[in-house]
């Protein structure tokens, strides 16, 4: 919206020719970050006071962590603070008339809708387990599936007109249309090696990258700034892959599929990054409030996007490596769970607990020491990620 204004400003008078710094992207990203965390800085307070007014106190499953009790209470439903500066910074800072920015801010003001209502199913009705994990499955199908058929047309045509020109031409064909090369599936270190997916491919991987990420970050949101930061490093890195996928001249030394307008992205995971770093202010142990549903839902189908977006999906699982180790636990845990009480009648767990964060707390470690050292490993592994830019 600003750099709308600035340039409309430059058509009026020849003197304000500087306005054209805001056509750089970068300073663009900087100051969408700095505005993001602003605005969560400045308006968390009152987010947080209105939230305890209103009651909306996040329920302890009473099979849980006997330590976590304490936090009855706490206010939830921060998420709407990440969400609301995200939204704010995006749309002041960003080119809005680029495709991909309307399509994350979409998907994950979807999600974070899906969250509102789980959030609020527990708060209002004193309820732990919020709605059904199958309605909540049912609406976040519906969004990834909508956002992969939007993108697998979107990634290989270079604007609105030639999108609908596709997607025509798939349907006239008998739905059998050839992709091109940038819209296969990237092997990380190995630029060479880009396996066809075909549209069937494409929306069904688009499909579990998205609705998958998702829900492996509201499954690792579990302790006090545990699932924040991580997705703070790994949107900035994502930020990164953009950037340099938007480019010609960035993605051709590079060998990375240039992706037109994927650049602009840039701006919201600085956004994220900066509304994510104000949030982690309040959510540091021992938090003031928590994300909630509607935080968390919607920054994993964010990423999930992104990394669709600038074909990084193999890249997304390793710099998240923190988010598929959680989700995995979960659901070793619950089918070990079942196959060893159809076998010998009564259920066995792999581990203590699951998520694998409360695993470590049964072990002996503090909710602190949990946090500090999966930040840490998810620092490692996005430094592994950002390699995969160069290392071939």
């Amino acid at each position: 919206m600003l750099m709308w204004l600035a340039q409309w400003l430059q058509g009026l008078s020849p003197e304000l020719g500087f306005l054209r710094v805001f056509q750089y992207l970068t300073l663009r990203a900087v100051l969408g970050a700095m505005t993001a965390l602003l605005i969560g800085l400045l308006a968390g307070p009152a987010v947080i006071r209105r939230l305890t007014a209103l009651k909306i106190g996040q329920p302890i499953r009473t099979n849980g962590m006997e330590t976590h009790h304490v936090k009855s209470g706490t206010p939830t439903m921060g998420g709407v603070l990440i969400l609301l500066a995200i939204a704010i910074a995006t749309l002041l800072w960003a080119d809005l008339s680029n495709r991909f920015v309307w399509i994350v801010l979409i998907v994950t003001l979807g999600f974070g809708a899906i969250g509102w209502a789980d959030d609020w199913r527990k708060v209002v009705y004193k309820d732990p387990n919020g709605m059904p994990s199958r309605e909540k499955y049912l609406w976040q199908s519906l969004i990834g599936l909508a956002a992969a058929l939007y993108l697998v047309f979107s990634i290989s045509e270079s604007s609105n007109l030639k999108v609908l020109e596709l997607f025509f031409t798939w349907v006239s064909s008998g739905f059998d249309v050839s992709l091109p090369p940038k819209a296969g599936l990237l092997v990380p270190f190995f630029k060479e090696v880009s396996y066809p997916l075909g549209v069937l491919g494409f929306v069904i991987l688009t499909y579990l990258v998205i609705v998958g990420s998702s829900n492996a970050v509201n499954l690792t949101d579990g302790l006090d700034g545990l699932a924040i930061m991580p997705v703070v490093m790994v949107g900035s890195a994502l930020g990164v892959f953009a950037y340099v996928a938007g480019s010609s001249v960035y993605s051709k030394y590079l060998f990375f599929p240039h992706i037109p307008g994927a650049g602009e992205l840039l701006i919201f995971c600085a956004a994220m990054a900066g509304a994510g770093l104000a949030f982690l202010w309040f959510n540091t142990h021992p938090a003031q409030v928590f994300m909630g549903d509607v935080g968390a839902l919607a920054l994993g189908g964010a990423l999930g996007t992104i990394a669709v977006i600038v074909r990084q999906e193999i890249v997304l699982a390793i710099m998240g490596g923190i988010f598929v180790v959680e989700a995995l636990s979960v659901m070793l845990q619950v089918s070990w769970f079942k196959y060893t009480k159809r076998k010998y009648g009564e259920g066995r767990r792999l581990l203590k607990m699951a998520p694998l964060h409360h695993h470590f707390e049964k072990s002996g470690w503090k909710e602190t020491q949990v946090v500090v050292r999966f930040w840490i490993i998810t620092m490692l592994l996005c430094l592994i990620g950002l390699s995969t830019l160069k290392l071939r």
